[in-house]
């Protein structure tokens, strides 16, 4: 009952913090738009709500800008975030390591090379609303996954160890193979840098309602398995003498958190550090225990990224950067700040 509490506790402020944040993120852009009149555009946006407020009054074209344009990138960035973040938490967990992150067995190389094919031999309108670029950036995620898991796997079981070798392997490998095709490709490489550097640019609702849902069943799914993760915590040894399923359980939530993670890449490019820090600084304010860890980390991890993209799509405006480099500003000092000063936190699993 008590942790129940907290975690009701914890993710009540992160709602909190997460709606103000997209009330600040709605209003801020080339076109300026007050707080009072972007929270008005929000809520007659929401069935059931709408009846309580009256935008005849507001400029057509506001509402245009935020329902049409920045609504759908600002909650395409939450559920990227939540995604990358929530299986950052497993990853980390599996292995034991709060070092981890989602790409460590070659999500983001097999969707780098899948996007550079899609955006330099296929191009074209995609499927279902999806651009080529993100489905052959997901198609690449995939594939990598699987390989991966094909080498590790002997005889039903999966080693961590070889995993992250042969995924360590496999990213050099297709890094290689993407950077031989961009120099193959010199005209297209300044459109390969872009998506690798990761961004929301695409974003559009048609993508949104596509990738949302799937984003939504994977982490609820996944969330199931939290007692076990952190059963596995504590070793395998201990985890078998307990009566988990240590291997059975291991490759449902490394396939789920791989997937996961694919389907955020496909249609933001490579964002770093969201999927490594987040998970970390949660576990140094609520603890250890997965069952808080993991949903709180998830929120987290769609507000980070939604205050990234904004300074991303702000900070040189008109001009925009990736937000994958706003992401690695912000997170690499802050990750080796946390790293220096709480060393001993940081490597007990």
């Amino acid at each position: 009952m008590e942790r129940r509490a907290r975690t009701l506790k914890y993710i009540l402020v992160l709602l909190l913090i997460l709606i103000l944040s997209i009330v600040a993120a709605a209003s801020i852009g080339a076109a300026k738009i007050s707080l009072k009149d972007t929270g008005l555009i929000l809520v007659s946006l929401i069935p059931g709500l709408n009846r309580f407020v009256d935008v005849s009054r507001l400029d057509p074209q506001d509402i245009v800008i935020i329902s049409q344009i920045r609504l759908p990138r600002i909650l395409l960035a939450i559920f990227v975030g939540i995604a990358l973040a929530s299986a950052g938490v497993i990853f980390q967990g599996l292995f034991r390591n709060p070092m981890a992150d989602p790409f460590v067995i070659g999500v983001s190389s097999g969707a780098a090379l899948g996007a550079t094919i899609g955006l330099v031999f296929i191009g074209g309108a995609g499927l279902l609303g999806i651009s080529t670029t993100a489905v052959f950036a997901l198609i690449g995620a995939l594939t990598t996954t699987f390989l991966v898991y094909s080498i590790a796997r002997t005889r039903g079981k999966v080693s961590v160890i070889t995993l992250l070798l042969a995924g360590i392997a496999l990213s050099a490998m297709l890094g290689s193979i993407t950077y031989f095709i961009m120099i193959f490709k010199v005209s297209d490489m300044a459109k390969v840098v872009f998506w690798v550097m990761g961004g929301l640019t695409s974003a559009s609702w048609s993508s949104f309602f596509i990738v949302a849902p799937l984003i939504t069943v994977l982490v609820i799914i996944s969330g199931f398995f939290m007692m076990d993760l952190n059963v596995i915590s504590l070793g395998d040894e201990r985890a078998t003498q307990l009566g988990v399923q240590t291997d059975k359980i291991k490759k449902t939530m490394l396939v789920m958190a791989s997937f996961t993670a694919a389907v955020a890449v496909s249609v933001s490019g490579i964002i770093g550090f969201v999927g490594l820090i987040t998970p970390h600084i949660l576990r140094l304010i609520v603890g250890p225990d997965h069952k808080i860890l993991y949903p709180t980390s998830a929120l987290a991890g769609g507000i980070a990224l939604l205050l990234s993209d904004t300074i991303a799509r702000t900070i040189l405006m008109p001009r925009e950067i990736p937000v994958g480099i706003i992401t690695s500003i912000i997170g690499v000092p802050f990750f080796l700040y946390l790293l220096v000063k709480s060393k001993r936190q940081i490597f007990k699993v």
